[in-house]
């Protein structure tokens, strides 16, 4: 069997780390049959983000949303964004489109995931 992690880069660690305990717990746990589904299928069931390439799923749990990648160790997550956090920028950016298209188009999305990346790499 091939070896798989979920990794949280320093962002999403840090998002993470600041709730609580049992939110932590079921985030975590929500993840525990993704690894066999993310080997074996186009993780159809996420919404998905494109830019210049590179594609991010969306996993949605209650009022939070994940953002994470494919990587040839597992999944890495990117952000972990409250709905509301993300209904607020939708407002702030004048965006009348879907949650995945009002992202996947909005520059100002991908800076947030880039920065986060940008944190990995120093």
């Amino acid at each position: 069997m091939q070896p798989f992690q979920i990794i949280f880069n320093p962002t999403s660690a840090a998002e993470l780390a600041r709730m609580p305990k049992e939110l932590q717990l079921e985030i975590l746990g929500e993840f525990r049959g993704l690894p066999q589904e993310a080997l074996h299928t186009d993780l159809e069931r996420f919404g998905k983000l494109r830019r210049e390439g590179k594609t991010l799923h969306r996993f949605r749990l209650g009022d939070y949303r994940l953002y994470f990648e494919r990587h040839e160790l597992g999944l890495v997550v990117h952000r972990i964004l409250s709905r509301n956090t993300l209904k607020d920028f939708q407002f702030r950016s004048n965006l009348p489109l879907g949650e995945d298209e009002a992202l996947q188009d909005n520059p100002r999305f991908w800076e947030l995931i880039e920065n986060a990346t940008a944190q990995v790499r120093r």
